[in-house]
């Protein structure tokens, strides 16, 4: 058996020789397919100089389109996280409530509308806004988007708060009461401070959906973020549709690798600082919890 894992032994000569064959063999499929692409790219005119200078020559195609398509993908998406996020972690926190009544119609909740494509939520919360409210047509995509993305992600959010806090130790909760903490002392000061860190992951991979997910409201209801000026671009400056979506395709791309990188410095700081609480794994494989002393005591007088 490998040390490497109980699960897992290490690959032989042969094995070695055939994933290496499978990944030369991979590299050459791609490869291949990448000169497909580009040439049937080239025979459609699409690689002419033509069809990118406006993105390099003509700054008014970014300061008229790109820059303000960006600006409101970024307020719908930050409307959305601010709104789901909270929104999110309270039905999460709801459905791991003791009393029943609280915890049944969270569960309800969060289950329907994990349920419901987030493209539906969107028209029917544009009808809704149209019969029932007198918004105009100009702010009415940006309210119909948010509010399908806040439905959706709230309740993904939420099972994702209620997952991360089932996955710690039974000992962190039991440890807790032994020092005479109350319920919900123990989920505000030793289960989330934990559970976070835990979730962080999971959760930024749903903020990266959320700002994706922006272009939906672009293509179908009308409203002017960066993909939806794929249309004003082609029709302004000529056919240059594969040039408008890779430059676009680009700037997501940054967009969701600097969100990526922030929340990975900030788990990683998380990790560093955390010092309230804490399981301690040792030799023995027993898990004790670890508080700062004035921690302990302020709860203990309690």
């Amino acid at each position: 058996m490998s040390d490497l894992s109980v699960l897992y032994d290490a690959p032989g000569p042969r094995a070695k020789a055939r994933n290496i064959l499978y990944s030369v063999v991979f590299l050459l499929l791609l490869a291949l397919a990448l000169w497909w692409a580009l040439d049937t790219m080239a025979d459609k005119k699409q690689l002419e100089a033509a069809k990118w200078k406006p993105f390099v020559a003509d700054g008014r195609v970014w300061t008229t389109y790109l820059i303000p398509g960006l600006l409101n993908t970024l307020k719908a998406a930050a409307l959305s996280i601010v709104i789901a996020l909270p929104l999110g972690a309270l039905f999460g926190l709801a459905r791991l409530s003791d009393h029943r009544w609280v915890r049944v119609p969270a569960g309800a909740v969060v289950e329907f509308f994990r349920a419901i494509p987030v493209l539906l939520m969107m028209f029917f919360a544009n009808a809704a806004y149209a019969q029932f409210t007198d918004l105009s047509s100009d702010v009415r995509p940006l309210y119909a988007v948010v509010t399908g993305l806040v439905l959706y992600n709230a309740s993904v959010i939420a099972e994702i708060v209620r997952a991360g806090i089932l996955s710690l130790p039974a000992g962190q909760t039991d440890a807790a009461k032994a020092i005479g903490m109350r319920k919900g002392q123990i989920m505000f000061y030793v289960l989330l401070p934990q559970a976070v860190t835990a979730m962080l992951p999971a959760l930024v991979s749903q903020l990266v959906v959320i700002v994706k997910d922006t272009a939906l409201g672009g293509a179908l209801l009308g409203y002017m973020e960066l993909l939806s000026q794929v249309r004003v671009i082609t029709a302004n400056y000529g056919a240059n549709t594969i040039a408008a979506f890779t430059v676009i395709a680009l700037i997501f791309i940054v967009l969701n690798f600097l969100l990526t990188s922030f929340a990975s410095w900030l788990e990683g700081r998380l990790r560093r600082g955390k010092r309230s609480t804490g399981a301690v794994l040792h030799g023995g494989g027993e898990t004790e919890m670890e508080f700062d002393e004035p921690h302990v005591e302020s709860h203990a007088r309690k």
